[in-house]
């Protein structure tokens, strides 16, 4: 460790021995670049599985004291200060992954304050898994009692002004459309699991539709939040432009090509709840 921190400065690295990801004053970055995932320095080079509830409740405007106590210190070397933690995290999901585990990097970037600002993942385990998985919480008794699993798939371009996803820029048929999904949330006796998936179309550089499809899909989270809607897990996760529902013709107009593309820039939330 020593060693590896004298490296950095003698490299003129003062921030530290980082991933080399580009982050702004604001704590964002357009290019999250990753540590190999065998460098984790703790526990033995393993990881961890971390507890859903706390990871659950990881958000924006947290101090690292804060971050820290629900999940821990960052398993990677980021030198002295950093403006970067990163995770290597573990999930049990029968089905999916090796012997029923996914593994995946998590990692938090702060402001020039030291606050949180965005959170990014990469998938390790498998290369092309959605991370972290869709996860069921241990079941309690049900008897009696009805548990279903709900999706819910709102058009972007409804939801927020273009190019913006930020809570002041929702339009209004994105929030008449919120309201009404937070109103039959609210008829739930538990809700288990809540999972935000923001999808972009491919126009555009990758990197930027990653990022803008995760700030929506973690404003959303936000806005339920605002609501009273509390699930024993909350996920919000960025996809980008991955798995299109519409393929368009490459000779069209550019007008018409937005149009066409206009299915794939949605929100999908999937809700685990126990009814009356």
């Amino acid at each position: 460790m020593k060693k590896i921190f004298i490296m950095c400065l003698a490299a003129g690295v003062f921030s530290g021995c980082s991933t080399g990801t580009l982050i702004t004053k604001e704590g964002t970055t357009d290019n999250p670049k990753w540590h190999k995932a065998d460098n984790v320095i703790l526990n033995k080079d393993r990881g961890t599985f971390p507890n859903l509830q706390s990871l659950s409740q990881v958000r924006q405007g947290m101090t690292k004291d804060q971050l820290y106590e629900l999940i821990g210190r960052p398993q990677y070397d980021d030198g002295w200060r950093p403006r970067e933690w990163n995770y290597l995290f573990h999930f049990n999901s029968p089905g999916q992954g090796e012997n029923g585990i996914t593994t995946c990097q998590y990692k938090v970037l702060f402001d020039q304050n030291m606050i949180a600002s965005s959170f990014y993942w990469n998938p390790i385990y498998p290369e092309n898994a959605v991370c972290p998985p869709t996860l069921n919480m241990p079941k309690k008794e049900e008897s009696k009692q009805q548990v279903s699993v709900k999706r819910y798939t709102l058009g972007a371009d409804a939801l927020f002004a273009f190019d913006k996803s930020d809570l002041n820029n929702l339009n209004p048929k994105g929030r008449e459309d919120l309201d009404s999904l937070i109103a039959e949330l609210h008829k739930l006796k538990e809700i288990r699991a809540i999972r935000i998936l923001g999808y972009t179309d491919y126009l555009g550089k990758d990197t930027y539709n990653l990022n803008l499809s995760q700030k929506r899909a973690e404003t959303i989270k936000q806005y339920f939040l605002n609501n009273q809607i509390n699930a024993q897990v909350f996920i919000a996760q960025g996809l980008g432009e991955q798995d299109p529902v519409k393929q368009c013709a490459s000779n069209l107009l550019r007008n018409e090509l937005v149009q066409c593309l206009e299915p794939n820039r949605r929100v999908i939330i999937d809700v685990d709840g126990i009814g009356e």
